[in-house]
């Protein structure tokens, strides 16, 4: 019987050659579309499994915050080549990521930039197809006490009911408060509504002697901060 060789790396079929390329360079080494292509493990009739994954990233400007938007049935009901299966394991990965950024923000608790705050946050609104309202209770010493969901709406409104705001405040009895919100529609710029929403939580706040520290809002290509921006 002939001895079985190792192939060489351009032996291998196409599909196979971003895990090759990993065991070899590394996987930071891989490109968005290799990394997807290992967790497809195969394309179509037509493409590769890095063409099929480099045509998906197309469709979303390349961007992995719109795929992760996307839904088992947009990827599955969309791609040929990508059934059930391809799609949940697409999804699956990107909310590990997220997972994973989420332990990393744990660990901060205390609260030193809006740089902070977007990591604390942004296991609870990255991707969302619609807005919701967020509240961070911190101490006198900035550390975060808790963080609770008060509002959530559509694509473009929460509304949020200022005494939901206040009561666990008074009752954590918190020195300061951080608000945050996200856009779905990628304004990364405060509507009159967000405007004047901060002030009245900030009046009614300074009652019980309560800081507002910032207002973030989430967009896709990053955050504004209230106070950052001197407006707050």
């Amino acid at each position: 019987m002939r001895k079985t060789e190792k192939l060489n790396i351009n032996e291998w079929a196409v599909e196979d050659r971003p895990r090759e390329k990993m065991l070899l360079k590394g996987i930071q080494a891989l490109s968005n579309a290799e990394l997807i292509a290992i967790l497809i493990g195969s394309g179509n009739k037509k493409e590769t499994a890095v063409e099929l994954s480099q045509r998906i990233l197309n469709d979303v400007n390349n961007s992995l915050n719109q795929l992760g938007k996307l839904s088992v049935y947009d990827l599955s009901d969309t791609y040929d080549g990508i059934g059930e299966a391809k799609a949940i394991s697409i999804i699956a990965a990107l909310e590990l990521g997220r997972r994973r950024k989420s332990e990393k923000a744990e660990v901060r608790k205390k609260i030193l930039s809006s740089r902070d705050v977007y990591d604390l946050f942004y296991p609870q609104l990255a991707d969302l197809p619609h807005e919701e309202f967020w509240v961070a209770f911190l101490n006198s010493s900035n550390k975060v006490m808790d963080k609770v969901r008060v509002g959530q709406g559509g694509t473009t409104f929460a509304p949020v009911d200022i005494r939901l705001v206040l009561k666990p405040a008074v009752q954590k009895l918190a020195s300061g408060l951080i608000l945050c919100h996200n856009h779905p529609s990628s304004t990364n710029k405060p509507s009159r509504l967000d405007i004047e929403l901060t002030r009245k939580v900030k009046e009614a706040a300074a009652l019980f002697d309560i800081r507002i520290l910032d207002h973030i809002i989430f967009c896709d290509d990053g955050y504004f901060s209230f106070a950052d921006e001197g407006i707050l």
